[in-house]
């Protein structure tokens, strides 16, 4: 409890913050936004999900045609996403490609059944460089599953266009472990403690500019797949708008936080001719927990700390 006060006082944002959360989640009886959407109970054949993709953001910078409406994700964060989507349910219809470690981290705590899940973050996938998963290498992996997975619905879950800024000239977002960080605090964060100066017009263009870096890469695999395709996000994104019910800005995805920036995400569904015959199997046996350190590591580049 000692610990907590100092934190409150040193970081009073924070605190607010963690106030606001226990607002949100009804002093933490909600494990996640019961008022959102379930993903599983729409209809689609394969969803490409972006990570902290906010709506306002998608829809400036979308231009295929199709059906664009506006959802409420059951998460301002990806755990959540996760607890509200997959936790405890049997979707051995469905494979899940992703490059975002968190079902791999929370997996004895979610315990989905699902017929496979492909960590692209822990294979060869993983771009030491930028400290992600890039777009591209994620479309290489669909393409090889599509023949090995024909009858299954695939959530396809990208990491942009949460930071880090892939073509940014930027430092701030990268190399939690090439040397040039070290400490094990997020971008975020920071921003709240008021320990990193960005103008809120450069990061929000720098966030911007990598989603516009993904996007004809999802683009490409929405020509390449069949059946019925939903494009959606898993949370938004705060660049230093109100929270609420207590009025402090934010920045980030915090957990609980339920306001528009961060549970209004974009809901597309695009044009098909198609639909792909789906049916259930056996989960396979490949995703074993295993090798802590690697996912660890891999979470702090993407900010997944304090």
């Amino acid at each position: 409890m000692g610990s907590t006060l100092v934190s409150a006082v040193q970081h009073p944002r924070l605190a607010v913050q963690k106030l606001n959360n226990l607002y949100h989640r009804r002093l933490n009886r909600r494990r996640y936004n019961e008022n959102g959407v379930d993903v599983f109970e729409q209809d689609w054949d394969n969803l490409i999900v972006l990570d902290a993709c906010r709506y306002d953001t998608f829809s400036e910078n979308w231009s295929l045609t199709g059906d664009l409406s506006r959802k409420t994700s059951r998460g301002s964060s990806t755990i959540e996403f996760l607890r509200g989507n997959f936790a405890g349910r049997s979707l051995l219809d469905t494979v899940y490609i992703t490059a975002n470690p968190q079902l791999y981290h929370n997996f004895n705590s979610l315990s989905p059944e699902l017929f496979d899940i492909v960590n692209v973050w822990r294979e060869d996938g993983w771009d030491s460089e930028t400290g992600t998963v890039l777009p591209e290498t994620m479309n290489g992996r669909v393409d090889e599953l599509q023949a090995e997975y024909p009858n299954k619905r695939y959530v396809i879950h990208y990491i942009q266009p949460h930071y880090p800024f892939i073509d940014s000239n930027t430092d701030f977002d990268k190399g939690h472990l090439s040397g040039k960080r070290t400490d094990e605090v997020n971008l975020w964060t920071k921003l709240m403690k008021n320990e990193l100066s960005v103008p809120r017009n450069e990061l929000y263009a720098h966030y911007e500019s990598n989603l516009k870096r993904c996007i004809p890469h999802v683009e490409e695999i929405i020509d390449e797949l069949d059946g019925k395709t939903v494009v959606t996000s898993d949370h938004g994104n705060l660049f230093n708008e109100s929270m609420s019910p207590i009025p402090v800005r934010g920045w980030g995805h915090p957990l609980g936080i339920y306001v528009d920036e961060l549970v209004k995400i974009p809901w597309f569904e695009c044009p098909f001719e198609n639909r792909r015959s789906i049916e259930k199997g056996s989960k396979k046996e490949r995703y074993q927990l295993e090798d802590v350190g690697s996912v660890e590591e891999r979470l702090r580049d993407l900010g997944y700390t304090a």
